[in-house]
C-alpha cells in the first residue's frame, strides 16, 4: 500500500484508515487455518504532525476503536521552521495519547536501537490499544554547526557542512549519494530474503484459501483489480415521476443501499449526521465497525470532517470502496484530504448534502455559495450535482464505475420534483456530463437554459412557460462540469450537438457562486447565482429574494432573445 501525506498529519490519518481496513479484511476473509490477514501499520511523525488538528482527530478515532494493530513513531526533535517547539507547543503530547486511550512509550535516543527494538515489541504483544513511541532525537545529527537549530529544518545544510557532518560520521567527504555494497547485501539478506519467503508463504496459504473458500478469494481478487462484482448494479432503483419528489440526499440513501448490498467491500460513514446524510447502510447484516465488531461496514467518525477524510482515503488505497459524508459547508474541514484523493487517483467518494440556500433557516453560517465551484476546480476530480431521483441513479453508476477518480456528490435537503422521464430525456445523460433534457420542436433552439442540481426542475418549468408562449426554448442539465468537458474531449461534436455555437442567447442558474459558469454560456450569456452569503429565512422567500424564480428564469431568456436578435440586427 502506498498514499501521498504532504501536508502535515494527513499520514497518520490515513494510516488509521490502514489498520481500520486491516481489521475489516481480517474479519470477513480470515478463516480456521487461513490468517490471510494479520498485519500492522506504522507510521512516523514529526513534532508539527502532532501539532495538527486532523492528527488528534485521527487518534481520537483509534483509540476509540482500540486499533492494536497501529503504531506511530513520534520523531520529537523539538525543532520547527520558526525555531523550537517551546515557541508554541509545550503540551504534554504523551498524556494527550494516553486520553485517547493510546499505550505511551519513549525511547530517550532514536540511536539507541535495542531500546527502539524493546519498544516496538512492547507495541506488538500490545491487544487493546494502538501504540505511540515517542523517540528523542536531534534535528542534523553529527552537524557541528546545525544540530537541533531550526536552520537544519527549512534549509539545506549547504556544501561545507555537509563534508563537516560527513567527517563527524567518518564518511567519506567527497561522495555523492554513496550507498556502500554491504547495504545492498545486508538489505538482500535481510529484508529481502524475509519478503521473498513470508510472500512465497502467503501465496501459498492464499491458493489452499482459494480452493478451500472460492467466492471469498474471487472477491480478494476483485478488491485488488478494483473491480465490481457481477450484478451490482441490479437493485437501483428506477424512480417513477412525482411532481412532489424527494431529497437527492433520500434516493441517493436508496440507492447507495442497493449498491452496498451487493458489493460486500463498500464501508462508510459521516461525521457524526448520517441520519442527514442519509448514508446509514440499513439492509440485514450491515453492522456498525467498532472495537468488538470490525467487520461492520457502518463507520462512526464522530464530529471529526477532517480525520474522516484521510480515514476514507486510507480505506481506498487498502481496497475497500469507501465513503464519508457531511453538510456541504464543512467540506473546507477537508480540503487537503480531497487534494490529496485526486492527486493519488483514488476513488474515494464524498457525499455532500445540504447544498445550497435551500438548507432555509440554518442560514448563511450553514448556506454553502463558494463550495460547489471550489469543488468543481479540483484537478482530477469529479463533482455530481444531480438534478432529480433518476440522476442521482445515473450518478451513483458513474461513481462506482471510477478506479482512478474520487467524486463529490453533492445532494439536497429539499424535496425535488422526479422528471417524467416519458416526456423528458432519459437521465442516462448524466453519464455524459450534460445533456439535452428538454428541446425545441425542430431542435432549433432560440434561447439555451442550462441548470444542475434543484435548479433543473425550475429551469423545466420556465420551459413549459416559454413553449407556451411559443418561444423556443432548450434546457440542458448539468450535472457535472468536470465529465462534460471530459466527454466533449473524446467525442469533440456532442458539444456543438448540446450548445450550439449558433445560438448565443443561454441562461445559466446555480444556487452558488457563479464561477464557471461562463464557460458554458459564453461572455455575454446570463448567470443568475449567487453573489452574497444567503440568509435565514424559508426556501420560498430566499428564492424570491435572490431572483431563483421560474419568472426570474422566463425573464432573463426573454433579455437574452431580445439581445442576441439585436446584435444580429446590427451585425
Amino acid at each position: 500500500m502506498e498514499t501521498t501525506t504532504g501536508p502535515l498529519g494527513q499520514g497518520v490519518a490515513n494510516s488509521v484508515g490502514m489498520a481500520m481496513a486491516a481489521r475489516w479484511f481480517a474479519a470477513r476473509y480470515n478463516r480456521p487455518d487461513f490468517e490471510l490477514f494479520n498485519y500492522n501499520v506504522y507510521a512516523m511523525c514529526g513534532d508539527g504532525c502532532l501539532m495538527e488538528g486532523i492528527s488528534a482527530e485521527a487518534a481520537s478515532v483509534a483509540g476509540h476503536l482500540q486499533l492494536s494493530n497501529l503504531c506511530w513513531i513520534y520523531d520529537s526533535n523539538r525543532i520547527t521552521i520558526e525555531g523550537h517547539t517551546d515557541l508554541a507547543f509545550t503540551e504534554d503530547v504523551g498524556r494527550r495519547f494516553e486520553g485517547h486511550g493510546w499505550q505511551v512509550l519513549e525511547v530517550d535516543d532514536a540511536n539507541d536501537t535495542t531500546a527502539v527494538e524493546q519498544a516496538l515489541l512492547k507495541f506488538k504483544a500490545t491487544k487493546d490499544r494502538p501504540t505511540l513511541i515517542i523517540t528523542k532525537s536531534h534535528i542534523a545529527w553529527g552537524s557541528p554547526n546545525k544540530q537541533d537549530t531550526h536552520a537544519a529544518h527549512g534549509e539545506p545544510l549547504g556544501d561545507e557542512e555537509i563534508r563537516l557532518t560527513k567527517r563527524a560520521y567518518g564518511w567519506p567527504e567527497e561522495a555523492k549519494f554513496l550507498v556502500p555494497d554491504d547495504v545492498y547485501r545486508a538489505f538482500e539478506a535481510g529484508v529481502g530474503a524475509r519478503g521473498s519467503k513470508q510472500y512465497a508463504a502467503w501465496s501459498k496459504t492464499f491458493e489452499a484459501y482459494r480452493a478451500a473458500h472460492p467466492e471469498l478469494a474471487k472477491e480478494l481478487d476483485q478488491i485488488l483489480a478494483r473491480e465490481l462484482p457481477a450484478g451490482w448494479d441490479k437493485e437501483i432503483p428506477n424512480f417513477p415521476a412525482d411532481p412532489k419528489g424527494k431529497a437527492t440526499r433520500d434516493t441517493s440513501g436508496q440507492v447507495l443501499n442497493a449498491v452496498a448490498k451487493q458489493i460486500p467491500w463498500m464501508v462508510g460513514g459521516a461525521a457524526d449526521l448520517a441520519p442527514s446524510t442519509k448514508t446509514k447502510l440499513t439492509f440485514e447484516g450491515a453492522g456498525a465497525f467498532q472495537a468488538a465488531s470490525p467487520g461492520g461496514r457502518n463507520l462512526h467518525f464522530g464530529v471529526r470532517e477532517h480525520a474522516m477524510g484521510a480515514i476514507v482515503n486510507g480505506l481506498a488505497v487498502s481496497g475497500l470502496r469507501s465513503y464519508g459524508s457531511t453538510f456541504l459547508v464543512f467540506s473546507d474541514y477537508m480540503r487537503n484530504t480531497l487534494r490529496l484523493a485526486a492527486i493519488m487517483e483514488i476513488p474515494s467518494l464524498f457525499i455532500f448534502t445540504h447544498d445550497s440556500i435551500g438548507v432555509g433557516e440554518d442560514g448563511p453560517t450553514h448556506q454553502p455559495i463558494e463550495h460547489v465551484p471550489s469543488l468543481r476546480a479540483i484537478p482530477g476530480m469529479y463533482t455530481l450535482r444531480p438534478g432529480d431521483a433518476n440522476e442521482v441513479a445515473e450518478s451513483w453508476k458513474f461513481i462506482m464505475a471510477q478506479t482512478h477518480h474520487p467524486v463529490c456528490l453533492i445532494l439536497t435537503r429539499q424535496a425535488l420534483p422526479t422528471l417524467d422521464r416519458t416526456k423528458y430525456a432519459s437521465a442516462a445523460g448524466t453519464q455524459s456530463g450534460a445533456y439535452v433534457l428538454a428541446d425545441a420542436v425542430g431542435g432549433k433552439p432560440e434561447v439555451i437554459l442550462l441548470a444542475t442540481g434543484s435548479e433543473v426542475s425550475m429551469v423545466v418549468e420556465a420551459y413549459e412557460k416559454l413553449t407556451a408562449e411559443g418561444i423556443r426554448a432548450r434546457v440542458v442539465s448539468v450535472p457535472s462540469f468536470e465529465i462534460f468537458e471530459q466527454y466533449c474531449a473524446k467525442h469533440p461534436e456532442y458539444r456543438e450537438q448540446v450548445l450550439p455555437v449558433a445560438v448565443r442567447a443561454r441562461v445559466a442558474v446555480e444556487m452558488a457562486a457563479p464561477f464557471g459558469w461562463h464557460r458554458f454560456v459564453g461572455s455575454e450569456g446570463h448567470v443568475i447565482a449567487m453573489n452574497s452569503f444567503g440568509a435565514s429565512a424559508p426556501l420560498k422567500d430566499l428564492q424570491k429574494h435572490f431572483g431563483f424564480t421560474t419568472e426570474a428564469v422566463i425573464a432573463a431568456a426573454k433579455s437574452q432573445i431580445a439581445r442576441n436578435a439585436h446584435a444580429g440586427t446590427s451585425r
